[in-house]
C-alpha cells in the first residue's frame, strides 16, 4: 500500500512513461496523416461531438469499475483491520483464561508459560500461512509488480513459508502435518482447537472460558474465509475487461476529433493536437488503471493490503503480551511503499 502524501513522480514515470511515449508518437502520426490527406482534398477528421459522448459514456463506466475496485479494497482492509482486533483478543484470552487455578498441581508455571507460548506462537504461524495463502497467483492475477522492478517483487514461495511459518510451528510433526494439508491456515486453526480441548481436560480453563475462546477462533475462520471469498472471486471480467477496451477506443479516435477542432482556428494551430491529446488519454488511462490495480487487493502489489506489516504487527503485540524482549522491528514503507 503506497502511504505517502503525494505519488513520487518516480512512480509516476515508471506506470505512465511507454504509454505517454506511446500517445506523442501515436498523436504525431495523425497529423502527419492529416496533412497528407489535405492535401488530397480528403478530411480525415472526426466530428468531435460523437467522440465526447463516447467519452462521457467511458468516463461513466470507468467511475463504475474505480467504485467497485476500491470497495473490494476497502472490505480486505477492514477485514484485516479485525484479523488485528481479534488477534490481541486472542493474546489477551491465552494469557488470562489459561492458569493453574483449577490443576492438581502436576503442571508447573514454567509448563503453563510453555503452553500460552505454543498457543500465541501458532496463531502468529496461522496469520502468515494466510497472507502467504493470499498472495498466491491464481489464474486471474495480474503480474504488473514486474514493472516496479526488485522493491515490489517476492511472490510467496517455499523459503518464505520456512521463514514465517516455520519458526512459529510447535514441532515437527505439526511441520509434517500443515505441509501435507491442503489449506494450511485452516489445519492450523483446528489445530488450536485440539489443544484448548485438552487444556479443559487437563483443568487449564473451565468450560465457559474454552467457549470464549473456541467463539474466537470461529472468528479467524470467518475472517479467512471473507479473505478467500474476495481472493476466489475475480472482479466480473464483463466490467474489467470492457472498460480497457472502451478507454482505448476513445483514445485511439481522439486526435482525430481534436485535429478537425484545432484546424478550424487556423492552419498552424493543428500542432495543438499533440499536447491536448496526450494531456486526456494520460488522464484516462490513468483512471482506467487505477481500477484495474485496486481490483485484487491481495496479489502483492503496490496498492494491496498491507498484510506482511500488519503480521509484524500482531506478532510484536503478541509476543509483548508473552514477556519477551527480543522483539521484531516494525516493517517500514520502502519509497512509500509498505507491503
Amino acid at each position: 500500500m503506497y502511504v505517502n502524501r503525494n505519488i513520487s513522480w518516480k512512480i509516476i514515470l515508471r506506470f505512465a512513461f511507454s504509454r505517454v511515449l506511446f500517445f506523442i508518437i501515436y498523436g504525431t502520426a495523425v497529423i502527419f496523416l492529416y496533412h497528407w490527406l489535405e492535401h488530397k482534398e480528403i478530411n480525415a477528421a472526426i466530428p468531435f461531438l460523437p467522440l465526447s459522448t463516447i467519452g462521457i459514456a467511458v468516463a461513466f463506466y470507468i467511475g463504475f469499475k474505480n467504485n467497485q475496485s476500491y470497495d473490494r479494497f476497502w472490505e480486505a482492509r477492514k477485514i484485516w483491520g479485525g484479523i488485528v482486533n481479534y488477534s490481541r483478543t486472542w493474546g489477551n484470552q491465552v494469557m488470562s483464561f489459561i492458569t493453574l487455578r483449577k490443576t492438581d498441581g502436576s503442571i508447573s508455571q514454567e509448563e503453563l508459560y510453555a503452553h500460552q507460548k505454543r498457543l500465541i506462537y501458532r496463531h502468529i504461524a496461522w496469520m502468515n500461512a494466510l497472507r502467504l495463502q493470499l498472495r498466491r497467483p491464481s489464474s486471474f492475477s495480474k503480474n504488473y509488480h514486474k514493472h516496479l522492478g526488485e522493491l515490489y517483487k517476492g511472490r510467496p514461495g517455499e523459503e518464505d513459508w520456512k521463514n514465517d511459518v516455520g519458526p512459529f510451528v510447535n514441532s515437527k510433526e505439526e511441520v509434517e502435518f500443515l505441509i501435507k494439508a491442503k489449506n494450511t491456515a485452516t489445519q492450523i486453526i483446528r489445530l488450536q482447537g485440539d489443544e484448548l480441548r485438552k487444556f479443559m481436560d487437563s483443568g487449564l480453563i473451565e468450560d465457559f472460558r474454552h467457549m470464549e475462546m473456541m467463539r474466537c477462533l470461529e472468528e479467524f475462520y470467518n475472517l479467512q474465509g471473507k479473505c478467500e471469498r474476495i481472493k476466489n472471486t475475480p472482479f466480473p471480467r464483463q466490467y474489467a475487461y470492457f472498460s480497457g477496451i472502451f478507454t482505448w477506443i476513445f483514445i485511439l479516435l481522439l486526435p482525430f476529433g481534436l485535429v478537425g477542432e484545432f484546424a478550424s482556428m487556423g492552419h498552424d494551430f493543428i500542432w495543438l493536437t499533440i499536447p491536448f491529446f496526450v494531456l486526456i488519454a494520460w488522464v484516462f488511462i490513468t483512471m482506467e488503471m487505477v481500477g484495474d490495480n485496486s481490483e485484487d487487493p491481495f496479489e502483492n502489489f503496490i496498492n494491496d493490503v498491507p498484510m506482511t506489516a500488519m503480521c509484524r504487527t500482531i506478532e510484536i503485540d503478541l509476543r509483548d503480551m508473552l514477556g519477551e524482549e527480543n522483539l521484531p522491528e516494525k516493517i517500514k514503507a520502502k519509497d512509500g511503499v509498505l507491503m
